[in-house]
């Protein structure tokens, strides 16, 4: 998408806004699936939880993507959306037993990530096939909170507890069909992915009946210029070769899943705000835009990078400006960052906000979420609206103190 084209949707829709572009999302699958096109049977499960819009939902599913859920409530979307049970994973964390056989009730694969549920699962439903997600304790890029594959971890079976594993499997007779890791996002060395994958096929060797290998996914996408990022197309080479052999091996042909969020949709994404205040203090220039934490949350929370771009004024001087909200708390965007000259009513552009940025979005301060845009075949579709104030009251249970003050007690 173009700055003019950018301006238009800001000019149409208003902002705060999120954009996102079809046709990134769309190359950005393609060119996951051509990397590993030397596997026969290639599963991608698309991360709901990056980006939940059933308008996103229903594009991927165009595009032959099933997709991995993390709560029962992103099961149902899915469904929504039209994806057919089996082309849904539930992939839960430390839900409840009952949740987990509400998801097995309406017919997708269920993957387990601790003993405890995996034996009472196994001992009530033997028959229903299951995923096991285990922790290689090999962690992935980016800072700890991003990475799940360390040995305290709350995320998947440690491989020291396989043999618990199998004894459960053992006597519950269930029946696993699949075997599932997930380091971490951004991964920044193939060779650390590859050597978890061997920890993964030395596990998948322990179970006879398998249909798939999920290695999850966690591909790091630059987020700025010059940034690394996961050579998709050689660990698709290299990957692909060891998932083949791995196959003949075993005696049958299993199917290799990835369940990429960030990797499809974080590029396509831009964030537009508007400029509220350039305000100047003794040592820094602010812009203040008219957006918080409550919006994009990522920067303070992870201290995660977004390119910001004054797309009012492209061709402007540069200087030094502190991008900042208006919550009623500390929420910087970005420090001392070099962007084209900003004028009060600019519209800036956040770059990279595709994936945990409005899905991680909130009402702080009783502000609205804003609207979502996609950019299809050269249009833009609003594909959700922004939030009014009914929204804020509409769950809501107001008490009416007069008719609830409490009886005067006789003497």
């Amino acid at each position: 998408m173009t700055n003019s084209q950018l301006l238009h949707i800001a000019k149409d829709f208003g902002s705060p806004v999120y954009v996102y572009d079809a046709e990134k999302i769309t190359s950005q699958y393609n060119r996951l699936t051509n990397a590993f096109k030397g596997v026969k049977k290639l599963k991608v499960n698309y991360a709901v939880k990056a980006l939940s819009n059933i308008s996103v939902l229903k594009l991927l599913k165009t595009l032959g993507s099933g997709i991995d859920t993390v709560s029962i409530q992103e099961v149902n979307l899915g469904l929504a959306a039209g994806f057919k049970p089996e082309q849904i994973i539930f992939t839960p964390n430390g839900v409840s037993l009952a949740e987990i056989e509400e998801a097995s009730k309406l017919g997708v694969q269920i993957n387990i990530d601790n003993l405890s549920i995996l034996e009472q699962f196994g001992t009530k439903y033997p028959e229903t096939p299951v995923c096991i997600r285990i922790n290689p304790h090999v962690m992935a890029g980016g800072n700890s909170n991003i990475s799940v594959g360390h040995i305290d971890s709350k995320f998947g079976i440690s491989i020291h507890q396989i043999p618990h594993l199998l004894r459960i499997v053992e006597n519950t007779k269930m029946t696993i069909n699949g075997i599932h890791m997930h380091t971490g996002s951004d991964i920044l060395d193939i060779d650390v992915f590859l050597y978890a994958s061997e920890i993964l096929f030395e596990t998948a060797k322990q179970f006879k009946n398998l249909e798939f290998i999920d290695f999850g996914s966690g591909f790091k996408v630059p987020y700025k210029e010059g940034d690394i990022e996961t050579n998709i197309e050689e660990l698709g080479k290299k990957l692909s070769e060891r998932f083949n052999n791995f196959c003949k091996d075993y005696g049958k042909e299993l199917t290799l899943a990835f369940e990429p969020g960030k990797f499809l949709v974080s590029e396509a994404g831009t964030f537009l705000t508007q400029v509220n205040v350039v305000k100047q203090t003794t040592s820094t220039v602010f812009a203040q835009v008219d957006s918080g934490f409550n919006h994009l949350i990522r920067p303070m929370l992870y201290g995660s990078h977004h390119d910001i771009i004054n797309i009012s004024n492209p061709n402007g001087r540069e200087r030094f400006y502190t991008v900042v909200g208006y919550i009623c708390e500390t929420d910087t965007f970005g420090n001392n960052r070099r962007i084209k000259e900003i004028n009060e009513g600019d519209i800036l552009a956040f770059k990279n906000a595709g994936a945990y940025c409005f899905s991680m979005s909130s009402n702080y301060n009783s502000r609205y979420r804003p609207a979502e845009v996609l950019w299809h075949n050269k249009k833009a579709h609003l594909i959700r609206k922004r939030e009014t104030f009914d929204d804020i009251l509409k769950n809501q249970v107001e008490i009416d103190f007069e008719k609830t003050k409490a009886p005067i007690l006789a003497k």
